[in-house]
């Protein structure tokens, strides 16, 4: 963090960068791992805005009685899950290249939570149709035959859980949504590792804790002493409905 005088020079300085008119959108790609897999989606939004403040980047404020920076995040990720793949539009008002702005930001954030990529958005939110997650689970009985079990569960439909929505509980069919999966045993870890693309648009989005709730139902996993069994869960990608890398 700067000291007190050096952010208010810095300040000054930013005012007299060129003026953007209008404003220009840039993107922020960010991973958020480890401990900080269970911050709410609010609390991130108030880190950034402290964070965007002191690493004194020349971002837009809205106009009107009570003026902030515009932040508007991509597709939603669950607390307790972590990803390397998050998204985050701000809008600039001065000229600053995208390095800089990386730069300064990974100044004021850590490795759990950090800048992997700035740059000028060329696809829309609205765009975005899949994202990609890699699980482990690790449960009593881990075996090839746990993954062999765990694979014909969430391939077979229908497969019915509980989506909670806007109109209310609502029951849906999971494997629809589910466009590939991949599950393996390794017995290095003992885990059993799943790689799966799932459905993630503005209108058809699965959580994969889905994913994890219907192998607690069917196969009473994951329902003992936390110590002995658990699960992660990380976001690796996001692409598009044509299954283009999302950028």
């Amino acid at each position: 963090m700067l000291p007190e005088n050096s952010k208010i020079n810095e300040m000054a300085r930013l005012k007299k960068l060129q003026k953007i008119d209008p404003p220009r959108n840039i993107r922020l790609k960010f991973r958020k791992v480890g401990s900080l897999q269970y911050t709410s989606h609010l609390d991130l939004q108030r880190t950034f805005n402290r964070v965007i403040v002191r690493a004194c980047i020349p971002v837009w404020y809205t106009k009107g009685f009570n003026p902030h920076i515009k932040l508007v995040f991509s597709t939603p990720l669950s607390v307790g899950a972590q990803s390397e793949c998050e998204y985050l539009d701000i809008k600039i008002d001065r000229e600053m290249s995208c390095g800089e702005i990386m730069e300064r930001l990974n100044h004021e954030l850590t490795e759990e939570l950090c800048i992997t990529d700035v740059y000028y958005p060329i696809d829309d939110f609205s765009e975005i149709g899949y994202a990609e997650y890699d699980m482990k689970i690790h449960t009593v009985g881990n075996s090839e035959k746990m993954a062999e079990d765990i694979k014909k569960i969430l391939i077979t439909s229908p497969l019915m859980l509980t989506k909670r929505t806007k109109a209310g509980d609502k029951e849906i069919d999971i494997i629809p949504l589910i466009k590939s999966i991949d599950v393996r045993y390794s017995s290095d870890e003992d885990t059993v590792n799943i790689n799966t693309v799932l459905r993630a648009s503005a209108t058809e989005f699965l959580n994969p804790e889905m994913l994890v709730t219907a192998l607690k139902n069917s196969l009473g996993i994951l329902s003992t002493d936390l110590s002995k069994e658990w699960y992660e869960i990380v976001r690796k990608e996001i692409f598009k409905e044509d299954m283009a890398v999302f950028r």
